[in-house]
């Protein structure tokens, strides 16, 4: 004889592996946190930290901001549209 879990411990189960899945990175890639306000996590490939654009961007970032990094991973202070249009375009030339 079988039972059945509550609806509630289900979504609780799916809630968590989605967690973990998000928090996993890919090998060759690392997490950063991107917002001005708000940080947002994204998981980019670590070939990105060596193009002159994505540099650029870093610099920026430690010269406005330092290297406080309170999320405890790379954290870029910028807007998030603006990372999302150099992560485009970065991801379009591999």
């Amino acid at each position: 004889m079988g039972f059945r879990l509550p609806p509630i411990v289900v979504n609780a189960k799916q809630v968590l592996k989605a967690q973990q899945a998000q928090s996993s990175v890919p090998k060759g890639h690392i997490a950063i946190y991107v917002g001005e306000v708000e940080r947002k996590r994204y998981i980019i490939p670590v070939t990105f930290l060596n193009h002159p654009s994505f540099v650029d961007l870093l610099n920026q970032a430690e010269e406005e901001f330092g290297f406080n990094h309170p999320m405890g991973g790379l954290t870029i202070p910028c807007k998030e549209d603006t990372f999302i249009d150099l992560a485009s375009r970065l991801h379009a030339l591999t």
